[in-house]
């Protein structure tokens, strides 16, 4: 005797539902896949238009993690990822540039890869908050992405 299955419907509230990924989520994972199809031909244009398309506050802190990342020499070569900033060594992203508005959050953020050689333990940082860039963070900055590249 074949065994009833329930329906895979879910009686809880609307607002307890999962409601699946935000636009912003969508429209980024759909940036990964054209980024990966079109092997972008341009990528450090493509890093300034993506910046260009910034709010005043994330454009200016994009603008000065771009001259930083490309101002070290530690060999990064921007490009984008998942639709943002990101700066890449030997074709793997090493680090990215979150935009605050992007994802609705109260700060931007500076994230890494675990391609990048930040290990600390078992236990360390891969995205860091930014409120605004001063010299004490960009000399941070700095020195992280120095670190990372190994």
């Amino acid at each position: 005797m074949k065994a009833k299955q329930k329906s895979a419907k879910n009686n809880a509230p609307a607002e307890k539902r999962y409601q699946g990924f935000s636009d912003d989520e969508r429209a980024a994972m759909r940036a990964a896949v054209r980024e990966q199809r079109t092997n972008q031909v341009d990528p450090a244009g493509e890093v300034q238009q993506k910046i260009a398309e910034m709010t005043d506050s994330d454009r200016a802190m994009a603008e000065r993690v771009h001259a930083i990342m490309t101002g070290t020499k530690v060999g990064l070569s921007p490009r984008t990822w998942y639709g943002m900033p990101a700066y890449a060594k030997d074709g793997n992203t090493i680090c990215f540039f979150k935009p605050a508005k992007k994802f609705k959050t109260r700060y931007a953020t500076l994230g890494f890869s675990d391609k990048a050689k930040l290990d600390d333990g078992e236990m360390w940082p891969t995205e860091y908050a930014l409120m605004k860039l001063g010299a004490g963070e960009e000399k941070r900055i700095v020195e992280l992405m120095k670190r990372a590249v190994g």
